[in-house]
């Protein structure tokens, strides 16, 4: 069956998207397009939140061991070897538990056999003299013991303990018996110094506190002696 020019009438002619059809559609695309970058922006913003974060716990633990205490006391002031330092061979200093006293050949002691209980030695000042076989255990563990004698001044007395106590792995006693008005011991190594405000007092914290010198860096100063017998 054939159709003539004037059938053409009943052709259907192609469906066209009515305007609601058209309108609804680029809602739907807008409203994808705006999720999008809302969920971009929230995932930068998330990435800043942890950068920030980050940086701010770094400078943070950059700046304070615990409790605010400054690891090795003041670095800004600690280059080059530190004058008249002493040293003995670690090899050679003893490292048995000892119950009783033990002879040591130098004023304080800088190693050798100690009691098993060592002093505490978590910026620890103590205002009378403390037993050389605990504290020389503290040495053991990475502490620095700063000494004092009567020819210290009390204003250097008192600027060493502020720096003690600020100074995590250090202990800080008067000491009788020693030549120097300061000394300050690690194990193997020592110093003395005429004043608080002597440059070598920074340097000898900065490289002796946990330094390289000890045999058991790392171990707890806390957790040990705390009480000095009267």
């Amino acid at each position: 069956m054939s159709f003539g020019p004037s059938d053409r009438r009943y052709a259907v002619p192609p469906q066209q998207p009515s305007g609601g059809a058209r309108s609804t559609r680029n809602r739907a695309i807008a409203i994808g397009l705006s999720a999008a970058v809302v969920a971009g922006l929230a995932v930068f913003g998330t990435y800043m939140v942890l950068e920030t974060s980050e940086a701010e716990e770094n400078r943070a633990g950059g700046s304070s061991a615990q409790d605010g205490k400054q690891p090795g006391g003041d670095k800004s002031n600690t280059g080059g070897a530190i004058a008249g330092l002493k040293s003995w061979d670690a090899a050679e200093l003893g490292r048995n538990h000892s119950a009783g006293d033990v002879d040591y050949p130098m004023t304080p002691p800088v190693g050798g056999d100690h009691n098993p209980s060592w002093l505490n030695c978590d910026g620890d000042v103590y205002e009378k003299a403390v037993p050389d076989v605990n504290a020389v255990h503290s040495l053991e563990h990475g502490a620095v013991w700063v000494t004092y004698s009567t020819k210290a001044a009390d204003a250097d007395v008192a600027e060493l303990a502020e720096r003690v106590r600020s100074t995590p792995f250090t202990l800080m006693s008067p000491y009788a018996d020693q030549e120097g008005a300061i000394v300050l011991s690690a194990w193997g190594k020592q110093v003395t110094v005429d004043s608080a405000d002597d440059r070598r007092v920074d340097q000898f914290l900065a490289q002796y506190v946990q330094g390289p010198q000890p045999p058991e860096p790392g171990a707890p100063c806390t957790g040990g002696s705390a009480t000095v017998p009267q």
